[in-house]
Formats: C-alpha cells, structure tokens, sequence
C-alpha cells in the first residue's frame, strides 16, 4: 500500500465484546488485515479490506460521539459500496445475517443500488454503474 495516496478508510464502531465478524467477508468478501484483541479475545479494532477498500471495525470506546448504531437505533453514515454484481452481493449479504431495507431496482441517473443493514446495524448501499449517466 502507497502511503503518500489519500483514500478513504471508514471506522465502523461496533458494540463491546463482539467476537465474531466473519459477516463481512461471507456478505463482502472482505479481508481481515489485522486484528487487536483485548484480553478478553473480543475485538478491539479490526482492520479490513475489500479488493483494496479499507475500512475498520472498534469497539465502543468511553467517547460519548462515537457510537455503534444501536446506541440510537439508527445511523449518521451510509457505506455505499461499488459492486459487479448488487443483486449477488444483496443475496450474499442477506444470507450472511443482513436485513434488506431497500431492494435492487435501477435508477434513471444510471445506478442500480440496494440497501441492507449488517448485524451491527451499519447500512450499506450496494450499487454498480448500469448506464453512461
């Protein structure tokens, strides 16, 4: 990895004793990178990536702006995540353990996109170009 490129690198908080985050590569195909443990064997922060997109999993820490999104029963981000195949990777993600919120439909703007919400209640719209808009 060139670490003189700007990228994106999203941290995605999780509740506390989370031990078991195996959703993401069986829905994404993600990739855990690396892993900090705490003594416990729960996860700390876990490093991720899909085909090259990174992103991290932490747990809730004492700072009261950083939540997992139980804590309000709903999300300030949405994760749009660019895919071959949406329709796939809705289905992957559902049978991985995601609720589906919106279902794959195309857009007049030239996407197709759908919404699922993982286990730990991020939102990820799943998308892929389908036309030259």
């Amino acid at each position: 990895m060139n670490d003189n490129k700007i990228f994106f690198a999203p941290e995605l908080f999780i509740p506390n004793g989370v031990r078991d985050i195996s959703f993401y590569e069986k829905a994404f195909g993600a990739t855990e990178l690396r892993r900090f443990s705490n003594d416990d064997g729960s996860i700390h922060v876990s490093e991720l990536s899909i085909e090259g997109a990174l992103f991290h999993l932490h747990e809730v820490t004492a700072k009261s702006y950083y939540f997992s999104p139980g804590a309000h029963n709903g999300t300030t981000v949405c994760i749009g995540l660019f895919v071959p195949d949406v329709d796939a990777t809705i289905k992957n993600a559902i049978n991985a353990g995601a609720i589906e919120i919106s279902p794959a439909q195309d857009y007049d703007y030239g996407y197709r996109q759908g919404t699922v919400k993982d286990p730990f209640g991020h939102y990820w719209q799943l998308q892929q170009r389908t036309g030259n808009t």
